[in-house]
């Protein structure tokens, strides 16, 4: 479904199921997955790709450079950078670094992404933080500059001393610090 006044330009992939609503513009190159959701006013590209499953709230630009993987979802108004040090009256398109979100993924409203990081798959980015650097798998980080707070499981649950998801009961270890795991029984 896309909204009559979206715009996708020729080039695109979109997957099925995915909804493009209101004055949202789809840039050349850009690849989306299926069952996808792009909120109103959303600009993407050109040349992201994004995973199926995922959730961009209103007001959100994705530049190129950018990949989300699967089950990401941005909050409105979540910022990305593709630049490092922007300048207005100096062109720096062949400086854009690449950033990657990994699948699962949740981004805060109003966050700030700054290029060239990853944030690991599970990560939980709190609404106003300003991401600086990589976030490691799970971590929940807030603040400016984002700093690790905890820890979150699959479900986005921040997870308890024993690292046990109040939500879904699953168990996870720290296998070494900052490093966190789920624990499976084999």
């Amino acid at each position: 479904m896309i909204h009559e006044t979206a715009r996708v330009d020729e080039g695109c992939a979109i997957g099925a199921g995915t909804k493009v609503w209101h004055f949202s513009h789809i840039l050349s190159g850009s690849v989306i997955g299926a069952n996808c959701t792009i909120g109103q006013n959303v600009m993407i590209g050109p040349d992201v790709t994004i995973g199926d499953g995922c959730k961009i709230q209103n007001n959100v630009s994705l530049y190129k450079g950018l990949r989300l993987g699967n089950n990401v979802f941005c909050g409105p108004s979540a910022v990305f950078t593709n630049v490092a040090n922007p300048r207005a009256e100096i062109s720096r398109k062949d400086e854009f670094q690449p950033t990657v979100v990994e699948d699962g993924v949740t981004i805060g409203a109003n966050a700030t992404i700054v290029c060239g990081v990853t944030l690991g798959t599970y990560s939980f980015i709190g609404a106003g933080a300003v991401v600086t650097r990589d976030v490691a798998p799970f971590a929940l980080v807030a603040g400016v500059p984002a700093q690790p707070m905890g820890w979150v499981g699959h479900a986005g649950e921040r997870l308890d001393s024993n690292l046990v998801c109040p939500r879904s009961g699953r168990r996870y270890r720290e296998a070494q610090p900052g490093v966190l795991e789920e624990i499976t029984d084999e």
